[in-house]
């Protein structure tokens, strides 16, 4: 008897929490209604274990006075920033340039939302492998004279991370300042020894938000999803290879990685270095120091017009998401989306319907091998909405498909770490280089059309015809889908 009665004081006890935190879901966080509905059935659901998921995955009450410090340093920029805009808002160089007309409306918004100043002077090369990349990185880094800034998401203990690492260690020896972001997530399974010898060889080594107690509550959920590197402000890379075996292509779970990453000599890496600095301020807690030699003055180098933009939980707008949307809404022709996990929201689902309605040629690709199996049968829905209105969805059969990618009309690009789902354009910190050029849009777009030689068509009448289970597995990761 007594027992029956502690068990029933637990479960009024736990029924007056979940009603706590259901309030607390709809009125002090106001998220989007989705969002809100979907925690409230978990918390409903699955009283105990709810509970524990909300307070590590969904609580944002402290997002304000986490981020202070990032709102702080972007103030400190305004100088900087406004120079730039001067230089976008008089029109000159889209006035004497048909094409960058035709999508200065584009270059503005990424202008307003975020800061993101557009530079011509840039060279750019595409990798889609990850052999090639890591070699061509390498020799970068051993020509390293004055700086290397890495800024990783996944930094792994293994032969490509520790040949790298070897790297760092011996140009940080030689006297060139190096500086190595990790984030803490992407990192949970690295020990911090595994970086003590760049420390000791007189690097610095720092962590993005490190998922330990007692912080995991508050930062577990804002993952640094960023891919930058510069190189004494003369080399920079920007894309979706993080730094580990599987990315060359040797996991036995994926086999073949295909990824999409962008080699940058130019102007834009003053816009890659801006970043990398306000990272490394917010998780090093070290004064910002904007010197010359990270901004050096260059001669012409090439024409290729970048913006690079950024977005995250610290952000006014979803700067890119939004640069998608208008990148979509202006297409003519064609759409062509790469991306390992496919969970958009209403407006980026409408706004493809509406494009393909329109008579736009509209085609996405995602992954056959799921790596996080609820994110993958939710992309399959979400596709499957999609059907009926003319886009045309493939999956990847080749190997894992890494490609985080979106271009128009042979015209204009984008190549970054956002993947089209609600965690980028919410939650994770990212950065993408909008690409106003014809020749390397059409590159990539030539890389996209080689890659559904590797797909299987996901037709209407397929998907109509899938199995129950298939259904069931959808519909629930469907449900999830606002908080996966």
């Amino acid at each position: 008897m007594f027992t029956s009665e502690l068990l029933l004081h637990f479960l009024n006890l736990l029924f007056i929490i979940n009603i706590l935190f259901a309030f607390a879901v709809v009125f002090l966080e106001r998220k989007n209604p989705a969002s809100t509905w979907t925690w409230l059935m978990v918390l409903l659901f699955l009283p105990s274990i709810g509970f524990i998921l909300y307070l590590f995955l969904g609580q944002n009450l402290k997002k304000k006075k986490l981020f202070s410090l990032k709102k702080e340093e972007k103030e400190n920029l305004a100088s900087i920033i406004n120079k730039q805009t001067e230089f976008l808002s008089n029109d000159t160089l889209i006035k004497t340039n048909p094409f960058l007309s035709k999508y200065s409306d584009v270059m503005k918004l990424n202008l307003c939302s975020d800061n993101s100043f557009y530079t011509n002077n840039n060279n750019v090369t595409i990798f889609t492998d990850g052999k090639s990349k890591f070699d061509q990185l390498k020799k970068n880094l051993e020509d390293a004279k004055i700086f290397i800034h890495m800024e990783y998401y996944i930094f792994q203990n293994d032969n490509l991370g520790g040949s790298i690492l070897e790297i760092l260690c011996r140009k940080a020896k030689e006297g060139v300042e190096v500086k190595l972001l990790y984030d803490g997530m992407g990192c949970l399974k690295v020990h911090k020894k595994f970086f003590a010898p760049l420390i000791k060889s007189g690097g610095k080594v720092s962590c993005f938000f490190p998922p330990f107690l007692p912080y995991i509550n508050l930062r577990v959920n804002f993952r640094n999803h960023r891919k930058i590197c510069t190189i004494d402000g003369k080399y920079g890379y920007i894309g979706g290879f993080n730094i580990g075996d599987e990315y060359l292509g040797l996991s036995k779970k994926f086999g073949f990685w295909r990824d999409t990453h962008l080699f940058i000599q130019g102007d834009a890496l003053d816009a890659l270095q801006l970043h990398f600095l306000m990272d490394w301020r917010f998780a090093s807690k070290e004064n910002s120091v904007f010197d010359d030699k990270y901004f050096p003055h260059r001669t012409h180098i090439g024409k290729t017009g970048l913006q690079i933009v950024s977005s995250g939980p610290d952000s006014t707008w979803n700067s890119i998401k939004n640069g998608y949307l208008k990148m979509i809404s202006k297409a003519e022709k064609n759409i062509y989306i790469e991306t390992p996990y496919f969970i958009p929201d209403d407006s980026i689902l409408e706004a493809l319907r509406i494009a393909s309605l329109s008579g736009v040629d509209v085609r996405i690709i995602i992954p056959s091998k799921p790596d996080h199996p609820f994110v993958y049968w939710a992309s399959t829905s979400y596709m499957g909405d999609l059907l009926d209105s003319g886009v045309k969805c493939y999956t990847y059969t080749k190997g894992f498909l890494h490609s985080k990618f979106l271009s128009i009309d042979q015209s204009i690009s984008s190549v970054g770490t956002a993947n089209l789902d609600i965690r980028s354009f919410t939650l994770n910190f990212e950065i993408n280089a909008f690409i106003y050029d014809k020749e390397i849009t059409s590159d990539l777009d030539h890389f996209f059309i080689d890659d559904l030689k590797s797909c299987d068509e996901l037709t209407l009448k397929k998907y109509t015809n899938r199995s129950f289970i298939v259904k069931f597995k959808e519909s629930i990761s469907r449900l999830l889908s606002p908080i996966l």
